[in-house]
């Protein structure tokens, strides 16, 4: 059986809605193959129908047969979208004139396509399928060019086997152009020898998913290639929870119970993942049943941190040529102020130490401090850098202290081409003195890279809030740091004057301190002046909650504070239920952006001037998991999204949206290194299991100006009375107080 007359055979499942088949006359769009609009022309109507879906490898002129579902779109009119597809051989000599002559096979145009079809007729493509030698019969075809027709045949031919063959076990076309295009020729091998690898290999594929399609193939549920996967699947589970390590006996069962097998399966496969250097085990003391599992590359980076940080701390810094007195004194005269004791603490500690933390909650004057620190070290005629872990964090890190600030990553010249940064050990930093704020966002593996980038000598200065949640990524470096006891740290406690007038900064230290906050009262509606910053509106019911949150946003702290709903934040504990990022952020698009031109992704779309979030680190677009930005435009033509990330444009094509999210709410764990002018928090017992006074103080101290709480006093009660940290698995701390 030829390629043509295979079908695309969807394993039982949902039924797909129609079915059409026809011709495709033209291709207005196409990215890569993971998402294509063309036009089918299709027997028996008059106009051609406007298909959209993933076509890999399909040129102007082949024929299909799709299944799919129409929609009417407000923007693009009724289309098709196709669910899967079987391509059908050319019935014509036109037909298959036009197939090879559209580019399909690189050194074939039109004019010899038309040669091609005149030697053999219509057993053109059975020839190139089964003896693609004889294309050489061709007149003006020689050796060389019949070569890489060949080869170029065959690899479209490999390309089209392999959409067949995943579409046959249940992989949707988008999927499977996005795994053809990561394994190329080597699919069909790949994912037979090992489906599993897909869940570690191809972004929006996860484990379940594979799990499936390796239960298609055939491969048993207690072989050692799935529970293999299953260990490291529980390993990533645990890292994106904050863990770096997970304790053995911990990993089995874990391990065991997602697979459903034995744990005696388990224990092997974590030794042969291990003598493979697919994992890590370290045996300690201090770990419960004395050995943890890591996933190599995280073990890698604590010890670099570790290493690192003991090397800074341990250098010797040039003496400066300012006593630190003098330069207390001139920072004070120049800013007419006085320091507080710490705070003066602060500076003359940065003078003498080559690492050192400064840390405190709200208004305790951190930002005081940078400032004239770094003001003291470029009067020395110090190189000073400053930088924070997101766009967000270094904008304001420049505008505190006037002087230019980058992210990490942009500061360490990360190279998504060869996957790694540009300033290393063997390239350190240009700089003095570097400067980190909101360190509590640094995870392990950024910390590993960021200590080997700074040469021996270097003044190391991270700035950060302990008690505020610890990195999305794995670790809690920060904390650890502070934890470990040998590195110098000053604790900013007091709380100034100005800043005690906000009953955010009170609030937050009542929270901190374990006691309820000072309530104001609701917010009422209209334009009259209010000088409170913090309220809590009661609302038992959550629907009631939800749409108290719609109106607050869209309406009422518009009308009566003069914000912009852009302004406006919701941070909230989850992603689910009635208050739950997912549906605050559907009542708020509506709200907000409803009647904008849009452009749909599936089940979701996306509209101009919507909040979206990006979801994974993309070093070629420079934006990160948790960066925010606004929708500033659609290209029609190109179905592309045009994204604002702090003043920079970011295009994502259609098929490339599921990396974006709507953030007209977000977790509070998304917000980290954010500060917004207005906060509205939704805290309620639906969220019973979030409920954690650090989570509460992290959304409380995310609002510059306003803070509003809607919910219920016993959810707040609850917050405020659950002091347990989620403790993250890992060593940092022990591997700096071994020094």
């Amino acid at each position: 059986m030829d390629l043509f007359e295979r079908s695309a055979g969807h394993r039982p499942g949902p039924a797909a809605d129609a079915a059409i088949e026809g011709t495709l006359e033209r291709i207005v769009f196409s990215s890569g193959g993971e998402f294509t609009v063309a036009r089918l022309k299709v027997a028996g109507q008059a106009e051609p129908v406007t298909v959209v879906g993933s076509l890999l490898g399909l040129p102007v002129g082949a024929r299909l047969r799709a299944r799919g579902h129409y929609e009417d779109n407000p923007r693009f009119g009724r289309q098709f979208r196709i669910d899967s597809f079987t391509e059908l051989s050319p019935q014509t000599l036109e037909g298959i004139k036009r197939y090879l002559g559209a580019g399909l096979i690189k050194g074939i145009g039109p004019e010899l396509a038309a040669h091609i079809v005149a030697r053999f007729g219509a057993k053109t493509l059975q020839v190139l399928d089964e003896r693609p030698e004889r294309i050489r019969e061709v007149p003006g075809i020689g050796e060389g060019r019949a070569r890489a027709i060949r080869q170029a045949w065959l690899a479209q031919r490999g390309q089209r086997e392999t959409m067949v063959f995943l579409q046959g076990y249940g992989v949707s076309p988008a999927l499977a152009a996005r795994i053809f295009k990561r394994y190329g020729a080597e699919t069909i091998l790949r994912v037979r020898e090992n489906p599993y690898r897909l869940a570690f290999d191809v972004w929006g594929i996860g484990f379940l998913s594979a799990d499936r399609l390796a239960a298609s193939l055939g491969i048993g549920k207690e072989t050692d290639v799935r529970v293999e996967a299953g260990v490291r699947h529980a390993l990533e589970e645990a890292g994106g929870q904050g863990h770096v390590y997970v304790a053995r006996a911990r990993l089995v069962e874990d391990a065991s119970q997602r697979l459903g097998v034995d744990q005696t399966l388990v224990e092997p496969a974590i030794d042969r993942l291990a003598r493979r250097g697919e994992v890590a085990i370290e045996h300690a003391q201090d770990i419960d049943g004395g050995e943890a599992v890591y996933e190599t590359s995280l073990l890698r980076a604590e010890r670099a941190a570790a290493a690192g940080l003991r090397r800074l701390l341990h250098a010797r810094c040039p003496p400066l040529p300012v006593d630190a007195e003098r330069a207390i004194a001139r920072y004070e005269k120049e800013a007419g102020l006085a320091l507080a004791p710490r705070q003066a603490e602060a500076i003359r500690r940065a003078f003498v130490e080559p690492l050192l933390v400064i840390t405190g909650g709200p208004g305790v004057g951190k930002t005081t401090i940078v400032r004239g620190i770094v003001s003291a070290f470029l009067r020395c005629k110090l190189r000073v850098a400053l930088a924070a872990p997101t766009g967000r964090a270094a904008k304001r890190l420049q505008e505190a202290t006037g002087q230019p600030a980058a992210t990490l990553h942009r500061l360490l010249e990360w190279r998504p081409a060869e996957n790694m940064f540009g300033r290393n050990s063997a390239r350190p930093l240009d700089t003095d003195v570097l400067v980190v704020d909101e360190a509590s966002m640094v995870d392990i593996r950024l910390c590993a890279d960021l200590v080997a980038a700074l040469a021996s000598g270097t003044r190391l200065l991270l700035v950060g809030d302990q008690d505020q949640l610890p990195s999305v990524g794995p670790g809690m470096v920060l904390r650890d740091v502070i934890a470990a006891g040998v590195v110098p740290v000053v604790r900013l406690d007091e709380i100034f004057r100005q800043a005690a007038k906000s009953l955010i900064v009170t609030n937050a230290h009542r929270i901190h301190d374990g006691e309820l906050p000072e309530l104001g009262e609701p917010p009422a509606a209209g334009p009259q002046a209010d000088t409170r910053d913090f309220f809590f509106l009661k609302e038992e019911d959550p629907a009631a909650a939800a749409h108290t949150i719609r109106d607050l946003v869209a309406r009422r702290l518009p009308e009566r504070y003069g914000y912009s709903p852009r302004d406006i934040q919701v941070l909230t504990p989850m992603h689910r239920g009635e208050l739950g990022a997912t549906h605050l952020n559907a009542l708020l698009q509506d709200a907000l952006s409803a009647g904008a031109e849009e452009l749909p992704s599936g089940s979701r779309h996306f509209r101009v001037g919507d909040r979206v979030m990006q979801l994974r680190n993309n070093y070629d677009r420079d934006v990160y998991n948790g960066d925010v930005g606004h929708v500033v435009g659609i290209a029609r033509e190109a179905r592309e999204l045009v994204v604002n990330f702090d003043e920079r444009e970011v295009s994502f094509a259609s098929d490339e949206l599921d990396e974006l999210t709507l953030a007209y709410a977000a977790t509070i764990h998304k917000s980290q290194g954010s500060e917004y002018p207005a906060v509205v928090i939704p805290l309620h017992t639906q969220h019973f299991v979030m409920l954690a006074r650090s989570l509460l103080y992290t959304a409380v101290t995310r609002g510059k100006q306003l803070v509003v709480l809607v919910g219920t006093a016993k959810a707040l009660a609850i917050a405020v009375r659950n002091a347990k940290v989620a403790m993250r698995c890992t060593r940092l701390c022990q591997r700096l107080a071994q020094d």
